[in-house]
């Protein structure tokens, strides 16, 4: 009767050891408490956990990723936009994460919702949409901050994307316009100020050197007349023709 009793006793002691055996992963801590009392935090490994009056929480510390859903907000401006963002954290203190905050991922949501709201309400329209990373480090510190006494660490928030309304992306796509037509103005004028700068240099090189106009002008009706289809006319002045007239009159006179 007795070792019967024994085995009995060895078999329950043998279970409840199986049922005591917690297995705790790499990227996992496990948060301890016994009789409700918090003892510890697990590390990686076998561990042993008495039913009843014992119990642990698995926290994974690995590096979590959370979809901001779409934002309504008006900027400093005031500009509505839509703006959603997605947020990288982690679990720096298993122990403050189970302790110090209920549905910590949860809360971690509502707070990066809340504070992008506020951070594009401070700033301008201009300054959302070409600070982006400046909005999105702002953003991270403010949650960062407010997230440490829950044992979580912000890695990073990135902005994914700024939604206007269409009166607003019809006003830009106008003022975008606008300011190539003006650049495009001032690159041809840029242009016409260089050409006309070099213009003026030959035309005092070709004035200074005897000769120079005639074969820059013989050079132009040669290239001209490289092409058949052309038809060259060559323009001589006025008072040209009249020396010729003078000159024709002075030898009629002298044959008299």
């Amino acid at each position: 009767m007795l070792d019967i009793l024994l085995f009995w006793l060895i078999i329950v002691v043998l279970f409840v050891l199986l049922v005591s055996i917690k297995q705790i992963n790499e990227y996992e801590r496990g948060v301890k408490f016994q009789l409700g009392k918090y003892i510890g935090v697990m590390e990686p490994g076998w561990r042993i956990v008495i039913p009843i009056f014992q119990s642990y929480q698995k926290i994974d510390i690995r590096v979590k990723a959370v979809d901001v859903p779409d934002q309504d907000a008006i900027t400093k401006d005031n500009v509505s936009v839509n703006v959603n963002a997605v947020l990288y954290y982690k679990i720096a203190n298993a122990e403050l994460a189970v302790l110090k905050v209920e549905y910590f991922d949860y809360a971690v949501s509502q707070l990066a919702q809340t504070t992008m709201r506020d951070v594009v309400g401070e700033g301008s329209l201009d300054e959302l949409l070409s600070n982006r990373e400046e909005v999105s480090q702002r953003i991270q510190k403010i949650i960062d901050k407010a997230t440490d006494p829950w044992g979580i660490d912000i890695v990073s928030v990135d902005l994914k994307h700024i939604e206007l309304p269409e009166n607003m992306k019809r006003t830009i796509a106008k003022q975008a316009e606008a300011e190539r037509e003006k650049r495009a103005v001032i690159i041809k004028a840029e242009g016409e100020v260089i050409a006309a700068s070099n213009m003026a240099k030959a035309a005092e090189i070709l004035a200074s050197v005897n000769g120079a106009l005639h074969l820059r002008t013989l050079q132009s009706i040669n290239d001209l007349s490289s092409d058949q289809s052309n038809t060259v006319i060559f323009a001589i002045p006025l008072e040209v023709l009249r020396a010729f007239e003078g000159l024709k009159k002075n030898i009629s006179g002298d044959r008299q």
